[in-house]
């Protein structure tokens, strides 16, 4: 994304397919993202999850919802889980064990 450039997050166009089966715990959840900068070995992005349960094993990220509503729980280490919605701000660290319950199609602009 070029500097001085605006996008609306919860509007862009993002690619998706299906989550690998053997991270799905319900449903036919699909995910998918858009890259905006990859700069210094940071990436900022936007990242999308469909209605389901996935578990995933995390990236340093900083993450805020902008459309959505599920559920982050963290197995590994074991945590408080977090109630996801628009203007939830998240911190992971690299080897988190979460599960993603998403109840609503949830986008997040995230920085890794």
């Amino acid at each position: 994304m070029d500097a001085g450039a605006a996008v609306v997050a919860a509007s862009l166009l993002i690619d998706d397919e299906p989550i690998d089966a053997a991270q799905v715990r319900a449903g036919s959840p699909r995910a998918g993202f858009v890259a905006l900068d990859e700069t210094d070995g940071r990436q900022i992005g936007v990242w999308e999850h469909s209605p389901g349960t996935s578990t995933d094993v995390e990236a340093d990220e900083v993450f805020v919802v902008v459309a959505g509503t599920g559920l982050l729980e963290f197995t590994e280490p074991a945590l408080s889980p977090v109630e996801l919605r628009p203007g939830v701000i998240v911190r992971l660290t690299e080897g988190m064990h979460t599960v993603w319950t998403v109840r609503e199609t949830l986008r997040k602009v995230y920085i890794a």
